[in-house]
């Protein structure tokens, strides 16, 4: 009984997909960016945001699943989803996923009314991927960009900082990158199985794919360089020496598309950042190089 007890807990906490909610944390980057990162009172309050995103994010997952539930068991992985394995009924998923939706609205209500309008656009927009619009080619990609937008516009209303327009074009280039290394290996499998895992895949090729990536790829790193190099960021931050961190964003980069071509393993994006440490090294000497350069730019190395 207990173990049977322990499997039924855990088949409902994959519901959620809590390794999913990692790309919530895109709510901190204006406190990062805007060097407010020290602020605990601003921290908390983006703590709390993060919860309510989570909570209608994984609403999503749920009500995706629920649709999908035919095409996933045709998937070699999704397959072994909560809904499409029988582990959790239907009934019960859509319970949980009204409780979360209520939970999360009535959350970023009480965190600031426009935080809810920012989290409402990102519900509804999800809605409408779920309900269809991920069907259409071109278009489901630029929906799950926006979605990391809107992510970083939540944060920038909690916290009360503004953000670059640096930011939001980064962010959004960031997003389209990986969502296409998804959409790559979703025609991989197809290549591989001779069946669409979405529909939207008839208007993918390999081709098209590798092209998107590679100019995706080379306007990220110059989008970067322009943002840490422009005197409007300087300004701001009393340096010009954030160039240094465009190292480790190239680096991180660059490994991303060599998993891509050379080990074909072009999955989850999430799933990558948890399992490859080259990116995780990458990405903690980033952060770390960007916090020393901000925070401790007076001291001598920095003047």
């Amino acid at each position: 009984m207990y173990f049977g007890a322990q499997s039924f807990n855990v088949e409902y906490l994959k519901l959620l997909r809590p390794k999913h909610w990692a790309k919530n944390l895109f709510l901190f980057i204006p406190l990062f960016f805007g060097g407010e990162f020290l602020n605990v009172t601003k921290i908390l309050d983006v703590c709390l945001g993060f919860i309510a995103f989570s909570a209608i994010a994984s609403s999503i997952y749920i009500l995706n699943d629920y649709r999908d539930v035919e095409d996933d068991r045709k998937h070699p992985k999704k397959k072994f989803r909560p809904i499409a394995s029988g582990a959790v009924s239907k009934g019960a998923a859509l319970a949980i996923c009204v409780i979360l939706i209520i939970g999360g609205m009535a959350l970023a209500y009480f965190i600031r009314d426009k935080f809810l309008f920012v989290l409402a656009i990102y519900f509804f927009l999800n809605v409408g991927y779920s309900l269809g619009l991920k069907n259409i080619a071109i278009l489901d990609i630029l929906i799950l960009s926006a979605g990391f937008v809107l992510r970083v516009k939540g944060g920038s209303v909690i916290s009360h900082v503004p953000l670059s327009e640096w930011i939001i074009i980064m962010v959004f280039l960031l997003a389209m990158f990986m969502a296409i290394g998804k959409r790559r290996d979703d025609v991989l499998l197809k290549l591989e199985s001779g069946q669409d895992m979405r529909k939207s895949i008839k208007g993918y090729n390999l081709e098209l794919l590798n092209v998107l990536l590679a100019l995706i790829c080379a306007v990220i790193i110059v989008a970067y360089f322009m943002y840490s190099m422009s005197r409007e960021t300087n300004l701001k931050f009393g340096t010009y020496r954030l160039y240094y961190t465009c190292l480790f964003v190239m680096a991180g980069i660059m490994r991303y598309l060599q998993i891509i071509f050379v080990q074909a393993d072009s999955g989850s994006p999430t799933k990558i950042l948890y399992k490859d440490r080259f990116i995780q090294i990458a990405l903690v000497l980033w952060v770390a190089s960007f916090i020393a350069i901000i925070y401790l730019k007076d001291v001598n190395i920095f003047k």
